[in-house]
């Protein structure tokens, strides 16, 4: 997954768009928030995410720079995550985070 997401994609330029098959983006940044509280990204997107859905529009496109910012699946090289998830390299904090994602509520 590390490699697949932060290897492949995360080398693509920033402004490539990513198109999800689903409307996650609520949801996904609420997990991002629930790890990063203070990453004003991730905030800001929430916020323009759930303005976005309440007016019944579709959050999707991204793109590959957006991600970075706000995507803790693509700031698992970051050593401050990293210590905040009790891990010490990029594949044990992306094991981490998907342990963590799969049993987060909103």
């Amino acid at each position: 997954m590390h490699t697949a997401l932060n290897t492949k994609l995360g080398s693509l330029p920033d402004d490539t768009r990513v198109y999800c098959g689903h409307e996650y983006t609520v949801a996904n940044l609420k997990f991002a928030s629930s790890i990063e509280p203070d990453n004003a990204a991730v905030q800001e997107k929430l916020q323009w995410a759930e303005r976005e859905r309440a007016a019944g529009r579709f959050t999707v496109p991204s793109t590959i720079g957006d991600e970075k910012r706000f995507n803790p699946f693509m700031c698992v090289g970051d050593k401050t995550l990293q210590g905040k998830l009790g891990v010490k390299d990029e594949v044990a904090a992306m094991a981490k985070l998907r342990e963590l994602k799969n049993a987060f509520k909103a």
